[in-house]
């Protein structure tokens, strides 16, 4: 057992430092665990942690289809461990997810507010669903320790074929929506990876990747428990995952040729070589392997073709899911460390669970001997120090609460001591709006940007209704001198700037009368210096000088009076989305604004707008 203790001593210490890494994120927000940014949201913990635990845990379905709908009991063995996989694949992928919700607290609220149309919704959903029905599929196998529990078992047991067909149906829906969510971006993610196809090779990679995992939890756990393989099982699994695996790579080549993109696999550019790279490890190399009888039959053959058919998908989701994204601005997404952290300690937390459910259950046809579970078992000595840590039950449990209170500290330490503030996060600086009287509003030249008839709504509104303040002796000043930033806060008082000897050289006694605490709502009104700040007909007041987002002062302002206008006129187009945002590339090359083409494979596109 001496190689089960030397795995939970390394999961213990991923477990650990990702403890640390994930208490700072939820204290202190994503910016302080992450790079991810506006021009790439999706990184890997969505690429690995959502999409890729989902694709692994499909195991689940594949084997009690296999056994429960077409009665194939020689592959009865493989059940329960498969059933403990998908259900903590699954559970991993929520609790991965909250890691990447800027609010994880929310996460309950598409159970109230319902979005049909789209693909998450779905996908949320069935995730939530399927993730019961495994809990209730592999309940009866605890539940056999307990007596209490035996009416609960057997009724499950009696349910058992509504609950296989449940989990299929879900599990085929999810798995399939997953792919549904990229077909939104076509002018985001390369050509290679981007397919109408999406959902259907979603699904078809997932089966191949539910059996490929089988085969390598099957051979992992018999290697580290000592147990006798289960080659001919698993050889049977191999014979149908190469021709999954096949129809993949037919599906995907044929679907590129249907398209004519077959083009795009000329040249040696990274991306195209990354996506051979991919196609050998997800289905070349574990087809060839598994074609050959010797290797298909023997222990180290299946092992190998499971782990090159397993690594291939993941790459590949990853890929999707984010690393093959382009057309995003110069910004390029390398994982913070801190991100890998939580995502390895998240799956070490899943296989320690897996471990000590097959240590005390009977998750396996034989249960595996634990020397730790034995009180009366002699003492151990540790190898360091030759310390007596009492009997081996204690012994570990003290070793393992170490490294993992070690890890801990580790990752504190290693975190930068700034705050999550000023770090981590990825500023968007707005540029100022380009044009004469055709405003061209694209603050951070991504392209997407709307066209403000500038002289037409001068001559409906007074100035000030939209230029509400202005910086001292100024008039009309500009959005953007405020609402600096396209999407966080900005100081628009710049305190620092005011007291600095550089900047205004304010005492503090000028602004804050004596014996007052110092406050913002205590110090001198603005007004009383700039008295132009705020112009007479902008019918605001002024509580905060916190500017908020440029796209958010541009949309409260800009809706609030379209709405108004849309039922005093009774057109509520007026107030919806497209009546800024237009989608006429006709109309944009009349008023001289820059073109939205985007040249890519010799076809010309029309980029849609946010």
């Amino acid at each position: 057992m001496h190689r089960v203790r030397k795995l939970k001593l390394i999961l213990w210490t991923l477990t650990g430092l990702a403890f640390a890494v994930g208490a700072v994120r939820f204290l202190f927000g994503l910016g302080a665990t992450t790079n991810l940014s506006d021009a790439t949201p999706w990184g890997v913990w969505i690429g690995f942690d959502v999409m890729s635990g989902v694709a692994l845990a499909a195991g689940g379905f594949i084997v009690t289809a296999t056994v429960y709908i077409f009665k194939l009991e020689r592959f009865h063995a493989v059940v329960r461990p498969a059933v403990l996989t998908a259900f903590l694949g699954y559970l991993a992928v929520a609790v991965g997810l909250l890691f990447d919700l800027g609010l994880p607290w929310n996460i309950w609220h598409m159970l109230i507010y319902w979005n049909p149309h789209s693909p998450l919704f779905e996908v949320g959903w069935c995730v939530m669903l399927y993730l019961t029905v495994l809990s209730l599929e592999f309940l009866p196998v605890p539940a056999e320790e307990f007596s209490r529990l035996a009416k609960i078992r057997q009724f499950l047991l009696k349910i058992r074929l509504p609950l296989v067909i449940a989990g299929i149906g879900l599990s085929t829906l999810h798995q399939s929506s997953l792919g549904s969510l990229f077909l939104i971006m076509p002018n985001h993610l390369h050509p290679l990876w981007y397919s109408p196809m999406l959902p259907v090779l979603f699904l078809v990679s997932a089966i191949g990747l539910g059996l490929t995992m089988v085969m390598f939890e099957s051979h992992t756990t018999a290697y580290l428990y000592h147990r006798k393989p289960e080659t001919d099982i698993i050889g049977r699994l191999g014979g149908v995952a190469r021709w999954v695996l096949f129809g993949y790579v037919v599906m995907r080549l044929g679907d590129m040729a249907a398209r004519g993109q077959l083009y795009n696999l000329a040249g040696t550019d990274g991306p195209i070589l990354w996506f051979w790279f991919e196609i050998a490890l997800m289905g070349i190399i574990p087809i060839v392997l598994l074609s050959i009888p010797a290797v298909r039959t023997s222990r180290g053959g299946q092992w190998i073709a499971a782990a090159f058919g397993v690594s291939g998908i993941v790459l590949n989701r990853l890929n999707v899911g984010g690393v093959m994204h382009q057309g995003r601005g110069d910004y390029f997404y390398v994982p913070a460390w801190t991100e890998l952290a939580i995502s390895a300690g998240v799956v070490s937390g899943a296989v320690l669970v897996f471990l000590y459910f097959i240590e005390r259950f009977k998750v396996w046809e034989e249960r595996p001997v634990d020397p730790e579970a034995d009180p009366k078992a002699l003492p151990e000595l540790s190898s360091v120090g030759s310390t007596w840590l009492g009997v081996p039950i204690v012994a570990n449990r003290t070793v393992y609460s170490l490294v993992f209170i070690l890890a801990a500290a580790v990752g504190l330490a290693l975190l930068s001591p700034e705050p999550a503030s000023s770090r981590g996060v990825d500023p968007s600086p707005v540029s100022p709006a380009r044009g004469g009287e055709m405003l061209w509003i694209d603050g951070n030249f991504d392209g997407f940007g709307v066209a403000f008839q500038h002289e037409s709504h001068r001559s409906m509104n007074n100035c000030a209704v939209c230029h509400h303040m202005n910086y001292p002796m100024d008039q009309d000043t500009p959005c953007y001198r405020c609402h600096s930033d396209m999407y966080l806060a900005t100081d628009a008082f710049k305190h620092d700037w005011h007291r600095s000897e550089t900047g205004a050289g304010l005492t503090c006694m000028e602004c804050h009368a004596k014996g007052e605490v110092r406050r913002a709502e205590t110090a001198k009104p603005c007004a009383d210096c700039h008295t132009d700040l705020v112009p007479a007909s902008a019918g605001i007041k002024v509580e905060s000088y916190d500017a908020i987002g440029y796209v958010s002062a541009m949309h409260q302002l800009c809706i609030g009076c379209h709405s108004e206008l849309a039922a005093q006129m009774e057109m509520p187009e007026f107030a919806q989305c497209a009546a800024c945002h237009g989608d006429s590339e006709e109309h944009f090359a009349n008023q001289g604004l820059p073109s939205r083409d985007r040249e890519r494979g010799g076809k010309r596109l029309i980029l849609p707008p946010y």
